[in-house]
């Protein structure tokens, strides 16, 4: 086995890329066209070279949580791997390389004729993000024998329970919300109350990432977002980026209007998160993250229980709201049986995918390459 091991988060929106003993690049995984420059693909990170993201074209791999445009991967992949990114040459490395949940074999085949193949590497394991948090925790907590990750991204959210580093499949619980829609659905509010934003998906997904917060009570922040704005805590102006003077917006407390564009955003704030918890606040006729924990936790033994109970591990884009952490450990508390809500600690950790250049040592259950 060669000495360094390169590891590839391949996220449906940020691909997390380098060295397992460095810290990782963060990089668009996509590809951007801009009305600015209309004969200039933006691969990745090369969007901050693009002198107006306004009304982005996004040309994008992943669908529906699923790898199916490989032309565009590769392309991605290519950037990466380069001079201008991570520079690293596989052909002296081992890498680690991240997938979905119940990935369809035909991608997982051509993904590993393509590393092989293409890229030369050394030697190659795919493997869920989701089982690299587990083992990262559990490399942290010795004693731990079972642990349940709450993984929200990019295309979905799955609840993911693991026993000794393998997961309960009969336990795996998948929600169709993750960023991707959250972003869409304030596009829709936006443009609907305020200004025709639809074609402003890079900007939007900005605001979302800015502004937004989990509620602790939605009925009371409801409420209060409807108070006039000397007295509203809720309300906040949000400063649009004109890429002459100003490349991203930001948050600011409500004033007159002036020269610049601005969006006012009250219940916007904590209405879109609040998805995550209710889908079928918008028609998706689904459970909200805690209460599919706990359908998870009550697929498992029950001696299990409280086990899973006191180690939930939070990750993926979306478990960066503020508030997220707290509004999980305050439902699933109310929802857990009796006899462990009252004892049961709800323990936290972000996905560490690149703290371990031995991680291969780990993985038993997993295909290796």
């Amino acid at each position: 086995m060669s000495n360094s091991t390169f590891i590839l988060d391949n996220g449906a929106y940020t691909a997390k890329a380098g060295l397992s003993n460095e810290t990782p690049k963060l990089i668009p995984n996509c590809i951007m066209k801009a009305k600015s420059e209309r004969r200039r693909p933006f691969i990745g990170n090369q969007i901050e070279e693009c002198r107006d993201a306004s009304g982005l074209f996004y040309m994008l791999p992943f669908q529906k949580g699923y790898l199916v445009n490989w032309d565009i991967q590769k392309t991605l992949w290519d950037y990466i791997f380069s001079k201008e990114s991570c520079s690293v040459n596989l052909n002296q490395s081992s890498v680690i390389v991240t997938e979905p949940i119940f990935n369809f074999p035909s991608i997982q085949e051509a993904m590993t004729e393509i590393f092989f193949e293409e890229y030369e590497c050394h030697s190659l394991l795919r493997i869920n993000a989701a089982s690299l948090s587990c083992y990262n925790y559990r490399s942290e907590n010795s004693s731990t024998k079972c642990c349940i990750v709450i993984d929200s991204s990019y295309s979905f959210t799955h609840i993911i329970p693991y026993i000794n580093d393998s997961k309960v499949k009969e336990g795996i619980r998948r929600i169709d919300v993750g960023g991707k829609l959250l972003t869409n659905h304030l596009k829709e509010i936006l443009s609907y109350r305020q200004l025709h934003v639809m074609d402003e998906t890079y900007v939007i997904n900005q605001v979302k990432e800015d502004c937004c917060f989990v509620s602790q009570d939605f009925f009371k922040d409801m409420e209060r977002a409807k108070y006039k704005l000397e007295k509203n805590i809720i309300a906040k102006d949000y400063v649009l980026p004109d890429y002459t003077t100003l490349r991203r917006g930001y948050l600011k407390d409500p004033e007159p209007s002036n020269e610049q564009q601005t969006l006012r955003l009250t219940n916007e704030r904590f209405a879109i998160p609040e998805i995550l918890f209710h889908p079928s606040d918008i028609g998706i006729r689904q459970m909200g993250i805690p209460e599919a924990v706990i359908d998870s936790i009550k697929a498992c033994d029950e001696e299990t229980w409280p086990h899973f109970l006191s180690n939930i591990i939070l990750t993926g884009g979306n478990a960066k709201f503020p508030g997220f952490k707290d509004r999980i450990y305050k439902e699933i508390r109310s929802l857990a049986p009796t006899e462990y809500a009252s004892s049961y600690l709800c323990m936290v950790r972000w996905k560490t995918t690149f703290t371990r250049c031995n991680v291969f040592k780990s993985f038993d259950n997993e295909r290796r390459v």
